[in-house]
């Protein structure tokens, strides 16, 4: 049956796209605990499951087409292409907005590295920048990265059931982290912790989030 469906079928690709993913993955996450670790898992399975679908076998389309009655000759490798029934119309949307959220989550992750690199060489919090708008903009990045990519570009079974999965590892990875900066900060991080929420801004700093996200410096 995948020979009936658009766009799949490319397995090279599909490799080429994992291992690029994952290695820019553990290239800048680089876990060590067994907590960063069972996260980085996790966003592996994410990956493989992504980019397998994406290019090449479409198990979710196989399975909707199979047991949910999809129109099996206008099918196409693309969810959301073929439950909307407009064809690439539909997948040139997703492609674009998940795009553009893959771009800000990685806009983000990259400066608040910065952020969090520059307060260590200082030995002092992090907490000016994006870490005034949220205490962990690198996970926050993920996140926008992993949800642009498997869920409104190119969503399957498996990415849609991994990525709230991704988003519970790296609560409890946090709160862990979180423990440790207690213990060296005390009080100051107390009072952070109560003024800064976790992973998403509060409503209407989300522009202010996206922006400061292509700052070079530092600011307040």
């Amino acid at each position: 049956m995948s020979e009936n469906i658009a766009h799949s079928g490319a397995w090279g690709l599909a490799a080429i796209m994992i291992v690029v993913a994952s290695w820019l993955f553990y290239r800048y996450f680089a876990p060590k605990t067994w907590r960063e670790w069972a996260g980085a898992g996790v966003v592996q399975a994410f990956i493989i499951a992504l980019y397998a679908e994406m290019y090449g076998f479409p198990l979710t389309i196989y399975l909707l087409a199979r047991f949910f009655g999809l129109d099996r000759y206008t099918l196409n490798a693309n969810l959301w292409s073929s439950l909307v029934g407009i064809g690439e119309t539909g997948m040139l949307i997703s492609m674009l907005l998940g795009y553009a959220l893959l771009f800000v989550g990685i806009g983000i992750f990259i400066q608040g590295w910065r952020e969090l690199y520059r307060a260590r060489s200082e030995n002092r919090l992090a907490t000016t920048g994006l870490y005034a708008l949220v205490r962990h903009p690198q996970y926050t990045g993920l996140f926008l990265g992993l949800f642009g990519e498997g869920v409104i570009h190119w969503p399957t079974l498996f990415s849609v059931a991994l990525f709230p999965v991704i988003v519970l590892a790296y609560t409890l990875l946090s709160r862990s982290e979180e423990k440790k900066v207690l213990e060296e900060f005390g009080e100051e991080y107390h009072a952070y912790q109560r003024q800064v929420p976790m992973f998403f801004p509060r409503p209407g700093q989300w522009r202010k989030l996206v922006e400061r996200s292509g700052n070079q410096g530092d600011p307040g």
